[in-house]
């Protein structure tokens, strides 16, 4: 905002001066030293322009105030430091300006800013009515004037005083489409339209008042129109990314879904779109299933620009690899994060990523040569130890996977993580303890001292883990059922079934481990309940549940139902002389 002079002051005061020399003498009046004021005024100018120092500036116009109360440019400058701080303190302030110097319109307008900062809609529009009276020539007040008509619930008013500001300065786009909006919300779409027709044909060749009328045409239900108008917003410029933005909007609520990403597909191809709104819009149009399947071919252009276009970018390597995994194509997901592994400097995510995708194909060998290759780079990732683990443990190599783990609890750094680790050593001593990890021992020795040595390490591993991390849903229900296999503290393995349970949502491993702890504790027909609802809700059909809820139907003199359900355990894969055994079994009872 432009500062008005100070220089008047100093004439008044030179003319005071002047005026009573060659008087008789008679008592001397007390005058403000306003040459003084100018001074301070002057330097705390030069503070705050030059400087940068707003704290100093503001001690010396205060102190300026002080030789001379009336210094109206002093006032002037602290309401412009205060009104976006302390917006009620700026109205005072611009208030005495004004009142000392009501014809200077910047301390006028300064007061009326002022109110509206503050919220006092109501008499900033008195303010600037007078101001459009005294400043007739300023479209600023005409513009703010409308605003504070549409803010005081008064659109008709805000309406009448853009239409005079047209009549006195013509057409000026800022305050048309302010009178466009206004149109608009009082529903007067045929003025708004004509507001953006005219708009067009005073400047032919701007792409955005073109994308304004086509939207206008658009809501009035005239689509030949607005598409007439995008397509001539375009032929004026082709790589406007507002206005295919604009037409895409267009199609989309159309649902004419092939020519919206036909559109989109313009758009990526522009470097004005910044990487990571494309990578947000595909995932707008990948996150519903039945959209990614029809418009499967269309989808996967996109993602093949992306990918072409931004070869070595982490977000669309990421982008279309997860499309390929979507699509199906899981080996060539695995293969272009192959490719990045070798990228420079390293990333370990796509470690990470073809870690999970191999462990998932159960390809052992192939974890170990990148999760070896992972650690060569990052040795102090504990996520790269913990997988080395892993794949050692599946591998049945049961000690080098527990120092594995070892490891990677030094370089953990959080509870829940060394939580997690500890859940898988428990798993590891558990597939030793019922393994046969112990091919140094006897078959006596293995069965038992070895198994229970082995036992004890799984349950202490266990303990350490739910210390650390006591809402671990995996650990509470292995815990709980490999005490309820060995029918050692069925309370306590009840307790944490219950929990892993209310954790989860109706999961049926942990349904099935609930209600295998009720049986071992002789609550037959509540375990009946809960396995019954573990079955129906196992969309695997595992043969370990039908095994259980078998067992359990056995129990409670069901044995036509239960052959039934041990019959369909063997029929997908469950071991056969087991299932032999339990048939035996219950003929004989």
């Amino acid at each position: 905002m432009r500062r008005p002079a100070a220089i008047s002051f100093v004439c008044a005061a030179f003319f005071l001066t002047v005026s009573a020399a060659g008087k008789s003498p008679s008592p001397a009046p007390v005058w403000a030293d306003s040459l003084r004021s100018v001074y301070l005024y002057t330097e705390g100018i030069k503070q705050h322009a030059i400087a940068g120092d707003s704290v100093r500036a503001r001690e010396l116009f205060a102190e300026a105030l002080r030789v001379d109360s009336a210094f109206a440019p002093a006032y002037y400058e602290l309401a412009v430091e205060r009104i976006d701080k302390a917006p009620a303190e700026a109205v005072e302030l611009a208030l005495r300006a004004h009142r000392i110097d009501t014809a200077n319109l910047w301390y006028h307008s300064l007061y009326g800013q002022a109110l509206v900062y503050s919220g006092q809609y109501g008499r900033a529009l008195g303010v600037f009515r007078d101001l459009r009276q005294a400043d007739p020539k300023n479209p600023d007040n005409y513009r703010i004037l409308a605003a504070l008509y549409e803010l005081s619930h008064q659109p008709f008013a805000a309406i009448a005083t853009l239409d005079s500001a047209e009549m006195r300065f013509g057409r000026i786009p800022v305050l048309s489409n302010m009178k466009r909006q206004l149109l608009l919300s009082t529903h007067q779409t045929d003025k708004a339209v004509a507001e953006a027709r005219a708009m067009v044909d005073a400047a032919p060749y701007d792409a955005a008042n073109r994308v304004v009328l086509a939207g206008l045409y658009a809501r009035t239900g005239k689509d030949s129109l607005a598409l007439a108008e995008y397509g001539k917003a375009l032929e004026a410029n082709s790589t406007s990314l507002a206005t295919l933005a604009a037409l895409s909007d267009y199609y989309n609520d159309r649902r004419d879904f092939r020519s919206m990403l036909a559109v989109t597909k313009r758009m990526f191809a522009l470097d004005a779109m910044p990487l990571a709104s494309k990578v947000a819009r595909f995932g707008q149009f990948t996150s519903d299933t039945r959209f990614y399947r029809e418009f499967y071919i269309q989808l996967n252009d996109l993602a093949s620009m992306l990918a072409i276009r931004y070869p070595r970018d982490k977000q669309a390597v990421e982008l279309y690899a997860r499309h390929l995994i979507a699509s199906g194509q899981l080996q060539q997901a695995l293969e272009l994060y192959k490719l990045h592994t070798h990228d420079t400097p390293p990333e370990e995510d796509y470690f990470t990523s073809v870690i999970d995708i191999e462990t998932y194909l159960r390809r052992p060998d192939s974890v170990e040569l990148y999760v070896g290759r992972a650690l060569t780079l990052f040795p102090d990732r504990p996520v790269f130890h913990i997988a080395k683990g892993n794949a050692l443990s599946y591998s049945k190599r049961y000690g080098p996977a527990l120092e594995a783990y070892r490891a990677s609890l030094r370089l953990a750094d959080t509870d829940s993580l060394r939580g997690v680790i500890w859940g898988l050593t428990g798993d590891t001593w558990h597939q030793m303890a019922v393994g046969s990890a112990f091919a140094d021992e006897s078959p006596t020795a293995r069965s038992a001292a070895a198994r229970r040595r082995a036992l004890d390490a799984c349950f202490r591993a266990y303990d350490r883990s739910l210390k650390l991390l006591p809402d671990n849903p995996l650990v509470l229900n292995n815990y709980a059922y490999f005490l309820a296999v060995e029918d050692r503290e069925l309370e306590k393995a009840l307790a944490m079934s219950s929990r892993a349970v209310a954790l989860t949502d109706n999961n049926p491993t942990y349904l099935d481990t609930h209600a295998w702890v009720l049986f071992r504790l002789g609550r037959t027909e509540e375990a009946r309940k809960i396995m019954q609802q573990a079955v129906a809700l196992d969309n695997r059909n595992s043969p370990e549940l039908l095994v259980h809820y078998g067992d359990i139907l056995d129990a409670l003199g069901e044995r036509f139902m239960a052959e039934t359900y041990w019959r369909k355990a063997l029929e997908k894969g469950y071991d056969a002389a087991a299932i032999a055994r339990r048939v035996e079994s219950a003929k004989k009872k």
